[in-house]
């Protein structure tokens, strides 16, 4: 007999649904078993513009570095930023 799943409530927003599921075990709403592997096309990650001061040495070394590498800086920005996300979850020093 297979397991009777719980209904997935509606969610007001993504956020409420983020917190949800870092709650909540999804094999208890979804049957993983008859799962399909997708590709979505042109799919890009939502994004929030903010407002960030730095001092001017630090944009305009920033800039510089971005410049040698070829890239733009605010995407060097975020590539070092996530760099060190990585290494605060995986636990690096």
């Amino acid at each position: 007999m297979s397991k009777k799943l719980k209904d997935i409530p509606k969610f007001a927003n993504e956020a409420e649904e983020r917190e949800f599921w870092l709650t909540h075990d999804t094999t208890d709403y979804l049957d993983w078993s008859k799962a399909r592997k997708v590709t979505f096309a042109n799919l890009k990650p939502t994004t929030q513009s903010i407002s960030l001061r730095l001092p001017l040495w630090m944009l305009d070394s920033i800039k510089s570095t971005a410049n040698r590498q070829d890239v733009p800086y605010q995407s060097l920005i975020k590539v070092w930023l996530n760099e060190k996300l990585e290494e605060v979850h995986l636990g690096v020093k």
